[in-house]
């Protein structure tokens, strides 16, 4: 695999010189992981002049809670762990000559900005912007191995969470045994808190479990995601507790469904990011749901649940192949309960397929 994080440098590295600058300094983590495998948190990793320098507090190599960088890096471990990786990395890169180093000023506080300049004045200092999160965007075919894998635990988590007897237990209760069931299942962690909502809870946006319990007649809605080998799935669904819906609840299904079902369509190589948004906006306006739509309807994952692109109205580019995106309208009636439907895809081309669907639970409306 070092090669494949070598040519994942060169392309940052080009980028630089293109640009104008001599060296790039790195410190977002799920950036340093995409770039230089694992690293101790808290690392910096230098890109150029020469040879790429992985700056860390604790050598990566004895340090066996964590995993172990590109082959191909120079690893240089600060002797003091109060030291800043950043900082030594700008101070190598100085020492090396370079003129100029491009640093992630979002990931950088303005404290640890001033530390850089301090101990190298001379060195100008530009701004990376999201380079690295803009490579990030298209996978490649062992990244997308890993989502599906992450996909599949999450769906046989929450295969297993229906089996079971749910009314007269708690929001926490069933979050906790989710997740406990995703680790059982092969994930590192949970790619973001669990959301379990009952009732009047029932479709809020990253909805914090209480311990109100579920009753008959309750909309449940849940959403998870597994981090496997740093990717992160996402999935939600919504069910009905009883044998019979109210009208209400399978007319609200029903236009969330449609809606979801419109935003995954349009996802096709090609298509502007606020198209797929416009998609599935258009039918829940039509249903006279437009001011309870999210500020989006789907975002990138990856190395991070919550990434490029955005699906928004105001969202400017456009999907390629081999893009992993969720798709996740929901809606919220106050006092009610609502519905969300959240899937994990990869925007494939129509040749191919379409769209490649990795969660596969269930859509059809069950009552539990």
């Amino acid at each position: 695999m070092s090669e494949v994080y070598a040519a994942r440098r060169a392309r940052l590295r080009e980028r630089c010189e293109a640009g104008g600058s001599a060296a790039a300094l790195v410190t977002g983590e799920a950036n340093l992981r995409y770039l230089a495998a694992d690293a101790p948190a808290g690392s910096a990793l230098l890109v150029g002049p020469g040879q790429d320098l992985l700056v860390c507090t604790r050598d990566p190599f004895t340090d066996v809670a964590g995993g172990r960088p590109a082959e191909d890096l120079r690893v240089f471990v600060l002797p003091t762990p109060e030291g800043d990786p950043a900082v030594a990395a700008a101070e190598r890169a100085a020492a090396a000559g370079a003129a100029s180093l491009a640093v992630e000023e979002h990931h950088l506080t303005v404290a640890r900005h001033r530390a850089v300049r301090s101990v190298a004045p001379r060195l100008r200092l530009d701004d990376l912007g999201t380079a690295v999160e803009q490579q990030r965007i298209v996978k490649d075919n062992e990244e997308i191995s890993c989502l599906r894998i992450a996909a599949e635990i999450a769906d046989q988590a929450l295969g297993e969470l229906l089996e079971s007897i749910l009314v007269g237990r708690t929001e926490r209760h069933l979050a906790l045994e989710l997740e406990r069931r995703l680790i059982d299942h092969g994930a590192e962690g949970t790619a973001f808190p669990t959301s379990v909502g009952t009732g009047p809870h029932s479709g809020l946006a990253g909805h914090t479990p209480t311990d109100r319990r579920v009753e008959e007649g309750d909309f449940l809605s849940v959403c998870l995601g597994a981090d496997y080998r740093g990717y992160r799935s996402e999935i939600a669904r919504t069910f009905v507790i009883g044998t019979s819906p109210a009208d209400w609840q399978i007319e609200l299904y029903e236009q969330v469904f449609a809606a979801q079902r419109a935003g995954r369509e349009a996802l096709a190589p090609g298509t502007a990011y606020r198209d797929v948004d416009r998609a599935a906006r258009v039918v829940l306006e039509a249903a006279g749901h437009g001011e309870r739509v999210g500020p989006r309807v789907g975002h990138g994952v990856g190395l991070e649940n919550d990434e490029d692109p955005r699906l928004a109205p105001s969202a400017m580019g456009k999907l390629d192949a081999c893009v992993p995106v969720a798709v996740d309208p929901g809606v919220h009636l106050p006092g009610r309960g609502g519905v969300r439907i959240d899937d994990t895809l990869v925007v494939r081309p129509e040749a191919d397929g379409g769209p490649e669907l990795l969660t596969i639970t269930t859509k059809e409306l069950l009552a539990l």
